[in-house]
């Protein structure tokens, strides 16, 4: 059964130790085993992401997710990449984030090709792919794009329980620099306090909001995450800095955004990072409505608040779904419930019949 076909691939994929810059070993098995499958699909690999694929009309379909973890935690159970199956959950390193999706996937097309179907005037792609958890300067979709055809829609593979995600907070992080004049602290009149300077705008940021709303998102946040400043005990600091960690909604550019925070700041602001943009999809298009036949009655589209590889997939609707607690990932505890990976599968495969059969329909 293909159910049974995709914990067994999730065992073999999360007993990789395939940390962020380390999936060569990972990739090789995933390419070797579905070359393998005895499967009518086309499998390609750039670097250390694979991906292979059923059909080849234009109407293209990409369900991605990615191969590498972050490091074990303290206070595992287990070995974390011993994946160890007790009361029917799977424990371990990444059996959540993300290679429950990873199996899922590459299980559901695989038996799609099996039975013989072949997606009405389309393609459907899957791609296993590195880096996504660094968020450095290499991301193994981000490389992968170009080598892709291009794409109708996309289903990112994270863990959100099985539920239709159509809205994903963006990551925008600010560095605010306050300058002042240093002096020897007995003479302070002669100097000019940066860090008192830097306190009177972080309590404007106290009452600052960005206001516009996102139906699934909400506002923005702002947190100042680092402060720094000052030398020495007996000086007066000639320089202050700090930083914003701004969880960022599509009502908002980011551009918009460092332009309000910049105005209304005595500190001057610079850009540390913000091509984690936010991305959302439209409840109505037909991937989401696909996502919606595939799944159980009350699988309602909400927000998420974490970032995942999405945003390179910004030019197109996409949905994030996937099996498993994301309240789960990146712990000790990790882990997931077999059923749940079963029936990730099933959505998966009745997810892509619904996209194509829906542009049949139209």
């Amino acid at each position: 059964m293909p159910q049974r076909e995709a914990v067994s691939l999730l065992k073999n994929l999360a007993g990789f130790p395939s940390l962020s810059g380390e999936e060569c070993a990972v990739a090789d098995f995933v390419e070797e085993y579905v070359r393998s499958a005895e499967a009518p699909v086309r499998v390609d690999r750039v670097d250390d992401n694979v991906y292979f694929s059923l059909g080849h009309g234009s109407d293209r379909l990409l369900l991605c997710s990615h191969l590498d973890v972050v490091p074990p935690s303290t206070g595992h159970p287990y070995d974390p990449f011993t994946p160890t199956e007790a009361a029917g959950q799977l424990y371990g390193r990444g059996t959540v984030d993300a290679k429950a999706s990873g199996a899922a996937m590459t299980t559901a097309l695989l038996a799609l090709a099996r039975e013989g179907y072949d997606p009405p005037s389309g393609r459907l792609i899957v791609a296993l792919t590195a880096c996504e958890e660094t968020g450095g300067d290499y991301n193994g979709l981000q490389a992968l794009r170009p080598h892709l055809p291009d794409l109708g829609a996309a289903v990112v593979g994270e863990p959100t329980s099985l539920a239709p995600c159509v809205a994903q907070k963006g990551l925008l992080v600010l560095r605010a620099r306050a300058d002042g004049r240093p002096a020897h602290a007995a003479r302070a009149h002669l100097g000019e306090n940066a860090i008192l300077r830097a306190a009177r705008d972080l309590r404007r940021l106290e009452s600052f909001a960005l206001d516009r709303e996102d139906p699934f998102l909400g506002a923005p946040t702002i947190n100042v995450t680092i402060i720094e400043g000052g030398s020495a005990r007996n000086v007066v600091p000639g320089g202050c800095t700090f930083t914003l960690d701004i969880r960022s909604t599509p009502a908002y550019t980011h551009e918009e955004i460092i332009a309000e925070i910049a105005a209304h700041l005595e500190s001057d602001v610079e850009v540390h990072s913000k091509r984690l943009v936010p991305v959302s999809t439209p409840p109505e298009a037909r991937v989401v409505e696909a996502a919606r036949r595939a799944l159980p009655a009350g699988a309602e589209p909400f927000g998420s608040p974490t970032a995942s590889d999405w945003v390179f997939l910004q030019d197109v609707p996409a949905v994030k779904l996937g099996p498993g607690d994301s309240t789960r990932s990146h712990t000790a505890e990790e882990h997931i419930a077999l059923s749940e990976v079963e029936r990730a599968t099933d959505v998966y495969a009745e997810l892509a019949k619904a996209y194509f059969r829906l542009k049949r329909e139209a």
